[in-house]
C-alpha cells in the first residue's frame, strides 16, 4: 500500500570548502571529502519515486550541480559567508590535531549554524516539510524543527562518530557538547540535545559491518548501510586486463606532494608483484610506470569492482563502502578527516591493514597488499561486511524509516 503523499526537507552544509561533508570529531578528522550529498541524494530520489514532495536548504552554487536537474533548492547560505569559505579551507588544511578540531566548531560550523539559521527557517516555512532531513553537522537544521516542532532526522554520511572517537579525552568531548549546547541557547532552545543525534530518527550510512556491535543503540537509530549516488560514464582500456588480481589504488579527493608521493611509492611497491595496479591520478604523476601500472585520471570505479581483487585507499566512508559492498580486502592509508576513524574500523572488522600515509615505504605497502590479496581471513571478513551491506537495505530502507516518521 502506497504512503500517503509526504514533503521532506534536506538541510546540507556547504558542499565546497571546507565543510564539505559530515564531520569526525576527531583531533585530525575535521572535515570529509565532498561526497555527503550522494547518499541523501538517493534517499531523496527514493521518497519522489514513491510520490513525495522533496526540497534541499543549503549552499545553492554548490548543491545544485550535484542533483538531479530541476531539483528544488532553497538557498540558506547568504553571499558573505560562502565568500568565507574558501579562505576558512585554507585556514583549516594548515591546522592539526586539536587546533584543526577548535577551528572546526568556533570558526566553522558554529558560525555556519548561525549563518544559515534564518535561511532554513524561511524555506520550512516556505516548503512546509512534514519533516526534516539534517546533515548530522548543519547545526541550523534541526534548530529550525524544534522551533516549529516538526520532526527532525539525522543524516549521518559516515560511520566515524558512532565509535567515540574521543572517548579517551572526555574534556574534549564535554567541550564539543558545550559548543552544540550554547548554539542552541542562543537560538531560545533550552531543552539541550546533541544535534548531531536526532532524538526521532538517526539515518546512519553504514552498517555493523564497518562498525561492529549495533546492538546497543536505540530503536531510532538506523544503520541502513551505503546508498550510492549516480556515477558517470567513463572510458577504460578493459582489454589491459589479462587475468592477474587487479587492485585499484585511489586518493579521492587527495593530491599535492603527498599523494603524489603515494602513488610513487605504490607503484614501486606493486613492480614486481604479479598484480596489475590502476592508479587513479593524473598520468604525469608516475613519469615511467611499470609494464603492470597503469595511471589514468578518470576511472569508472563502479563498474571497476567486480573485476577487482583488492584496493588501496585513504578510508573515505563512501570509498570504503564501495569497496566493502563487493567483498574487497582493503589497505588503507589514512591521512585525515575521518579517515584514521575508519582506517580503524577496517582493521577491527578483519577486513583490512592500514599503512602510513606520508611515510609510506614501497616495502611495507608490498606486504600490506601481498596479505590482503593472498590470505583467508581479511577476504572473509570483507565477505561479511559485504553481506552486512547487502541487507541493511540502503536508501530503500532509509525512506521506509522516514515515511514511518511523517
Amino acid at each position: 500500500m502506497r504512503s500517503p503523499e509526504r514533503r521532506f526537507l534536506f538541510a546540507v552544509p556547504p558542499l565546497t570548502g571546507p565543510v564539505s561533508s559530515n564531520t569526525a570529531a576527531t583531533p585530525d578528522a575535521a572535515v570529509t571529502s565532498g561526497a555527503t550529498v550522494a547518499p541523501t541524494a538517493a534517499v531523496a530520489a527514493e521518497l519522489a519515486r514513491r510520490g513525495h514532495k522533496v526540497a534541499w536548504t543549503g549552499h545553492r552554487a554548490s548543491l545544485e550541480p550535484r542533483l538531479r536537474p530541476g531539483s528544488r533548492v532553497i538557498n540558506a547560505v547568504g553571499d558573505d559567508f560562502a565568500k568565507r569559505l574558501p579562505g576558512l579551507r585554507d585556514e583549516w588544511l594548515r591546522l592539526r590535531g586539536l587546533a584543526a578540531l577548535r577551528f572546526l566548531w568556533t570558526d566553522l560550523l558554529v558560525p555556519l549554524g548561525h549563518a544559515m539559521m534564518p535561511g532554513v527557517g524561511k524555506a520550512i516555512d516556505r516548503f512546509r516539510p512534514d519533516v526534516v532531513v539534517s546533515d548530522q553537522f548543519a547545526l541550523a537544521g534541526p534548530v529550525a524543527a524544534r522551533h516549529r516542532e516538526i520532526p527532525w532526522a539525522t543524516s549521518a554520511a559516515t560511520s566515524a562518530e558512532f565509535t567515540r572517537p574521543l572517548a579517551a579525552m572526555p574534556k574534549v568531548e564535554e567541550w564539543i557538547r558545550d559548543q552544540i549546547a550554547a548554539f542552541q541557547l542562543d537560538h531560545g532552545i533550552d531543552d539541550l540535545l546533541d544535534l548531531r543525534f536526532s532524538d526521532h530518527l538517526v539515518l546512519a550510512f553504514s552498517t555493523g559491518g564497518l562498525i561492529g556491535d549495533t546492538s546497543f543503540f536505540p530503536g531510532h537509530f538506523a544503520f541502513v548501510g551505503p546508498a550510492p549516488g549516480r556515477s558517470a560514464p567513463r572510458a577504460f582500456p578493459w582489454d589491459w586486463l589479462d587475468g592477474r588480481p587487479a587492485v585499484l589504488v585511489t586518493l579521492g579527493a587527495a593530491n599535492g606532494p603527498s599523494g603524489d608521493r603515494f602513488f610513487r611509492t605504490t607503484a614501486e611497491a606493486v613492480r614486481d608483484m604479479d598484480v596489475q595496479a590502476i592508479l587513479a591520478a593524473p598520468p604525469d604523476v608516475v613519469a615511467d610506470p611499470p609494464p603492470n601500472v597503469l595511471v589514468r585520471a578518470d576511472v569508472p570505479q563502479h563498474k571497476l569492482l567486480e573485476r577487482l581483487s583488492a584496493a588501496v585507499c585513504q578510508g573515505d566512508h563512501d570509498t570504503v563502502c564501495a569497496f566493502l559492498s563487493q567483498g574487497l580486502p582493503l589497505v588503507v592509508a589514512p591521512d585525515r578527516d575521518d579517515q584514521p576513524v575508519i582506517a580503524r574500523q577496517v582493521e577491527a572488522a578483519g577486513a583490512g591493514i592500514p599503512v602510513r600515509y606520508t611515510r609510506a615505504r614501497p616495502d611495507e605497502l608490498r606486504t600490506a597488499l601481498g596479505t590482503v590479496l593472498t590470505d583467508g581471513p581479511h577476504r572473509a571478513a570483507a565477505g561479511r561486511a559485504r553481506d552486512a551491506i547487502a541487507s541493511a537495505g540502503g536508501a530503500a530502507e532509509a525512506a521506509d524509516r522516514l515515511e514511518k516518521l511523517s
